[in-house]
């Protein structure tokens, strides 16, 4: 009882915070705030998407809230490039903020891309190679949709798995089925999409495409051609790297590096490992690969020079809490 009341209180404080940031904005405050503030921070976007960012996940935010934040990165921001970010090349007077996009959504191509080149504030764009495995899903979304749009329960490899009333599958004894793919290989995780996918009828839901489409290989080239857009390393499969072994690490990125390398005739410096996951073979693998930026998100013990930390946005918090937690480096 007592850890329900604290936890009560701890979400009483946490909304009245973001309302007292929420009304220094409309007085003004936050202008003199973002004006005094220094240091860096690199920025985790996913999905843009035109209305209902919380639909199969929280990754998403509006093409509205998306440009409410390029306006204030414009106004009083220094936005820098990762290069730039890695090369240390920091304003001293402003504060220096690089963006970066994970999972290579076409909504990436068809959103973000224009307001970048509008505003023109430069940014990388993560993505795997799934669609040389003919893929055009990642099978962490497929996985949101189903819960959204899948049968009540279902049988796999001999289990049965149960919606819950957060609409993700489970074992009765509780374990999610997305956390035991995340520790598969992806043949795994294709078997259960192949098998699944009869029952979600998601792709003839087209009007809900944002929300999972793939770039293709046209749309990445076009998008690496952009002065505003860098294309960097998501992992081939979309696989948690710090959980398969370290060889199956180690030709995911370089395979992954060669499949975008063709496709940009760019040389692919960057990887975002995904779900910002990463360990001491991880990392060697990575700069085995040829890599030289290694982003994660929360940093753990295991360092290296390459590594850089980035801060994932919050999809339920206004443009000014946004901003101000930026800038602090953490949430209310």
């Amino acid at each position: 009882m007592k850890n329900i009341f604290q936890k009560i209180r701890q979400g009483a404080l946490r909304k009245t915070r973001y309302l007292w940031g929420d009304f220094h904005h409309l007085t003004n405050d936050n202008k003199a705030f973002y004006q005094k503030a220094r240091g860096s921070r690199i920025m985790v976007y996913h999905g843009i998407c035109s209305e209902e960012p919380l639909k199969f996940n929280t990754l998403f935010i509006t093409k509205k809230k998306f440009e409410e934040h390029l306006k204030v990165y414009r106004e009083y921001f220094n936005p820098i490039s990762l290069d730039e970010y890695f090369a240390g090349h920091f304003s001293s007077t402003k504060f220096n903020v690089c963006l970066t996009f994970d999972d290579g959504f076409v909504n990436n191509y068809d959103y973000a891309l224009p307001l970048l080149e509008q505003y023109q504030i430069p940014a990388t764009f993560f993505i795997t190679a799934i669609r040389a495995r003919g893929k055009d899903i990642l099978w962490n979304d497929f996985l949101s949709i189903a819960g959204r749009y899948g049968p009540k329960q279902f049988t796999f490899r001999q289990e049965v798995y149960y919606k819950n009333k957060y609409n993700k599958y489970v074992l009765p004894s509780g374990v999610s089925l997305a956390e035991k793919l995340r520790s598969g290989h992806f043949e795994e995780k294709e078997q259960l999409m192949e098998s699944m996918e009869p029952l979600v009828p998601f792709r003839s839901l087209g009007q809900y495409q944002e929300y999972w489409l793939q770039m293709n290989e046209a749309q990445i080239a076009e998008l690496s051609a952009s002065p505003y857009a860098t294309v960097g390393a998501h992992g081939y499969y979309h696989n948690d790297l710090s959980r398969v072994n370290p060889d199956s690490a180690l030709k995911e990125m370089v395979e992954s590096k060669k499949y975008l390398e063709v496709i940009t005739n760019k040389k692919i410096e960057a990887i975002a490992f995904p779900y910002g996951a990463y360990n001491e073979d991880v990392l060697k693998a990575a700069t085995a690969a040829g890599y030289t930026q290694l982003l994660g998100t929360e940093l753990n013990s295991v360092t290296d020079a390459t590594l850089r930390e980035r801060f994932t946005i919050n999809p339920f918090i206004s443009t000014a809490n946004q901003v101000r937690a930026t800038i602090n480096n953490h949430y209310e």
